[in-house]
């Protein structure tokens, strides 16, 4: 009887502070799934010019899995561009530019700060310039986008369409 009676207070001490902290975890989850699915997404790279960083790009990927064998969506992403010594910045001029696997973006959209899709962002700051960049579909799985700066160098952010562990032959 008294070994009963201790398991059953054990059991409800376990599962009273369990289930607590397990809701508050769930909830607080469940507020910014969106967040956490874009931060799987974005990538940064930055150039730098005597260990200075002089370039910093963010990208993220707003991709979401289709299952449908003719996927043919345009690729899309939301960069967000720094560069140290200039004012105002644009992607695809003033001796910079931007690709998909080689391939130069059908439409670039330059974004306000206050625009609504960087509030669900991982990585915004308010001294970056960020626009909503095209693609033409690209049916690889692997897709490699590259900034070029004609002052500082090239930079790489790798992106897939799947997890990244399924595209590798590594053993993790």
């Amino acid at each position: 009887m008294v070994r009963s009676s201790i398991s059953f207070i054990a059991i409800a001490l376990l599962l009273g502070c369990t289930s607590k902290q397990e809701i508050d975890l769930t909830e607080g989850y469940s507020k910014k799934v969106t967040y956490h699915k874009q931060l799987q997404k974005t990538e940064k790279t930055q150039l730098y010019q005597d260990n200075v960083t002089k370039v910093l790009l963010t990208g993220t990927y707003l991709y979401t899995p289709n299952f449908e064998n003719n996927d043919i969506r345009d690729e899309v992403f939301i960069v967000g561009l720094y560069m140290e010594d200039k004012v105002s910045v644009a992607l695809n001029s003033g001796g910079n530019t931007l690709t998909l696997n080689g391939k130069t973006a059908k439409e670039i959209k330059a974004l306000r700060l206050d625009d609504e899709r960087l509030k669900e962002l991982s990585f915004v700051t308010p001294w970056s310039s960020y626009y909503l960049v095209t693609f033409a579909h690209e049916s690889n799985k692997k897709i490699t986008l590259s900034f070029e700066s004609a002052a500082y160098g090239k930079g790489e952010l790798h992106f897939a369409k799947v997890a990244k562990y399924v595209l590798t032959k590594e053993a993790l």
